[in-house]
């Protein structure tokens, strides 16, 4: 293969590259709108994770509430 033909194969798999991952991205950031509206998931409470992380600090989810939807789920 001519290095003009390697040179043009790499610009069209830079371009699909970059469009898939765009894609991706606005697939992923429509996923995390739609389930906060839908009420599935409040990312609002993580928001302050990174300021709020001393040892005594209450958890954002407990585990004993998911335990219980899936107790619910398996009946």
């Amino acid at each position: 293969m001519e290095s003009e033909a390697i040179k043009e194969l790499q610009a069209y798999g830079y371009l699909f590259m970059v469009v898939f991952l765009a894609i991706g991205l606005y697939a992923y950031i429509y996923h995390l709108y739609k389930s906060q509206k839908d009420g599935k998931v409040d990312y609002e409470k993580y928001s302050d994770l990174a300021l709020k992380d001393e040892i005594d600090t209450t958890p954002v989810e407990s585990h004993i509430k998911k335990d219980k939807k899936e107790e619910g789920r398996n009946k």
